[in-house]
């Protein structure tokens, strides 16, 4: 496991609230780059290379992860919360988590089983259901150290296990952001634009200001994507699988990729002999949703890891694939630059 993804992983930024990710990947790339952040607080980055680029060519990964925020705070010292970005609810009862900028730990509770009746023992509790116990006795208690408007991020260590395997939060897209850093801080044949946005999960937000100030002619999005390669799935609903190389897209519910790039994705894997797959449902979306509609048009392409768990504590990839996408991705990034 690289450091740099154990380090980006361990910070927290829900959508919106991204500032301590931003503040270490600038501290990362700002030697190597000439950085800006935007008033969304999107990070563009300009990589001068060896040569003058043809085409304008745009990086993109999101530094946001999914979590909560506090709406509501009761009598009992409870708090009740709501979520950002989509997050499967039967991932949630009974995960530790830490709320605001003092990192207040808590447990995500709810109505507990034995008063639970025949039809609600069958039912995930609705987030409105749930809450998060911090100990408070009061809400005066409580809001000695809890704020309305607080972020509420998953309490999750990331750590390796079996052979080669990585779980931990915030891999989508964390892992896609220390591709990018690794890609700033080596030598690159062409000018190259990066760009870390803000906002990915509650809508591609950034992405539609970044691209709106970059304007590029060319971009790849770079990401996670999901994964079902569990016993019980067959076909083509496994998506994708971990130790197959990166994933790229023809198609998703936000986007249909440019074909041309899509194919040379696949040659140059072909070539360099690097694993590469696509994904076999088209389900989901990310930033190229705004990206490749943002001012004349912007031919693009996604290429991810197959993540299995997406937006829960324990989103699970395997390193090799990482150094796949690893090798793909500055190959991938040279020819669309060359012309």
């Amino acid at each position: 496991m690289t450091e740099l993804i154990k380090k980006l992983c361990s910070a927290d930024g829900i959508s919106g609230r991204e500032d301590e990710v931003r503040k270490l990947i600038l501290s990362e790339i700002e030697p190597y780059a000439r950085c800006s952040v935007d008033a969304l607080g999107n990070i563009i980055a300009f990589k001068k290379g060896k040569s003058s680029a043809a085409s304008k060519v745009m990086l993109a990964a999101h530094m946001d992860e999914v979590g909560f925020m506090v709406n509501y705070i009761t009598e009992g010292g409870f708090i009740k919360i709501t979520p950002v970005g989509g997050i499967d609810r039967r991932v949630v009862y009974g995960r530790r988590v830490k709320i605001g900028k003092n990192k207040i730990t808590g447990v995500i509770g709810a109505k507990p089983v034995h008063l639970l009746s025949g039809d609600e023992k069958n039912k995930v509790p609705d987030f409105s259901e749930m809450y998060v116990d911090i100990g408070a006795e009061s809400r005066e208690e409580a809001e000695k150290h809890v704020k309305i408007g607080d972020s509420v991020y998953f309490d999750s260590e990331i750590y390796p296990f079996g052979e080669g395997f990585i779980k931990g939060k915030a891999l989508d897209d964390r892992a896609g952001c220390a591709l990018l850093i690794d890609m700033i801080k080596n030598e690159q044949p062409y000018d190259l634009y990066f760009v870390f946005t803000v906002q990915e999960e509650v809508g591609t937000r950034g992405a539609k200001a970044a691209a709106f100030s970059v304007m590029p002619e060319k971009a790849i999005v770079v990401e996670t994507t999901t994964a079902a390669d569990i016993g019980g799935v067959d076909g083509e609903k496994r998506v994708c699988e971990l130790g197959k190389g990166p994933v790229v897209s023809f198609m998703d519910r936000g986007t249909v990729y440019d074909r041309e790039l899509y194919s040379l994705a696949f040659e140059i894997a072909e070539r360099e002999n690097i694993p590469c797959q696509t994904k076999t449902l088209v389900a989901g979306g990310n930033d190229s949703s705004a990206i490749h509609v943002s001012g004349a048009g912007v031919k693009t392409v996604a290429v991810s890891l197959a993540c299995r768990y997406l937006h829960s504590p324990s989103c699970v990839i395997y390193e090799r694939d990482y150094e796949y996408a690893a090798r793909l991705l500055p190959l991938l990034a040279e020819e669309m630059a060359s012309c």
